[in-house]
């Protein structure tokens, strides 16, 4: 590989906009790698920005690291992925994508009036959760649809 593809650290935080202390984090947790210099210092395959989108992505949708890497572990070793490969990869979310956004539009839909807290403050409460009965099932907004009940990812 020529040396002129290869991107030093602040190159590659400054097309990320990941901070250094990321993409050192990223690398001990096998996430990306890099190559060193004689001086020790690292250098990153252009194709390292593409994993960082990936991972920005995933994270955004609530994506563990350790899925994150799991997924990122099947891509091909010695090559460039392929948009195929990158389309193989995210196929897998699609459906919790759906999930995700089917919860947010009930959320946006149902906010002005009661985000399923069985708070029994507001009027329409006493409809939806006479007595508090949705208590019994558990702490938490029971009625907000799942994808919005999980804790977040860390």
């Amino acid at each position: 590989m020529d040396s002129h593809d290869l991107l030093t650290i602040g190159e590659v935080v400054d097309r990320s906009g990941f901070p250094h202390s990321a993409l050192r984090y990223y690398e001990r947790e096998g996430l990306v790698s890099a190559t060193r210099t004689s001086g020790g210092q690292r250098r990153y395959e252009r194709g390292v920005l593409r994993r960082l989108a990936f991972i920005r992505a995933a994270r955004a949708i609530g994506i563990g690291l350790d899925e994150v890497r799991d997924a990122l572990g099947r891509l091909p070793a010695g090559r460039t992925p392929t948009k195929a490969d990158w389309t193989r990869l995210s196929r897998s979310w699609r459906g919790r994508l759906d999930e995700q956004i089917e919860a947010l539009v009930a959320l946006r839909d149902g906010l002005d009036s009661c985000i399923g807290c069985g708070c029994l403050s507001l009027a329409r409460c006493r409809l939806w959760n006479p007595g508090d009965r949705i208590g019994a099932q558990g702490d938490g907004a029971r009625l907000l649809p799942p994808a919005l009940r999980r804790p977040p990812v860390g």
